[in-house]
């Protein structure tokens, strides 16, 4: 399973960046492949590229703020969360992403 993922707060630092490392630490104990991309403080970090979004399965928005250049996951399976959810239990939040995803309706946001 190819997983992405986009992290962002308010703020743009704290729970942007442990909400990163939280998903990142979950999805390697579930065995799966796992790139954040995070957007605080300093913009666009991690940056999710084309060749990312191709070879993805499931992209998990783990954001409390909007973010910049949403349409790029229009295509694939899309489960949207708050930054506490993945700090509270991240491999909780990304098996609800995956069984939710695979409904026939694609897109399943919060």
């Amino acid at each position: 399973m190819n997983i992405i993922a986009v992290t962002a707060c308010p703020s743009g630092v704290a729970h942007t960046f442990m909400a990163k490392k939280a998903l990142e630490r979950a999805a390697k104990e579930m065995g799966y492949i796992i790139k954040v991309e995070t957007q605080g403080a300093m913009g666009i970090e991690n940056e999710i590229t084309k060749e990312d979004l191709l070879n993805a399965d499931v992209a998990i928005l783990a954001i409390d703020a909007a973010i910049a250049k949403m349409s790029r996951f229009n295509a694939l399976p899309t489960y949207e969360a708050s930054t506490k959810e993945a700090l509270k239990d991240a491999k909780k939040l990304i098996t609800k992403a995956i069984k939710r995803t695979k409904s026939p309706y694609g897109r399943v946001l919060k």
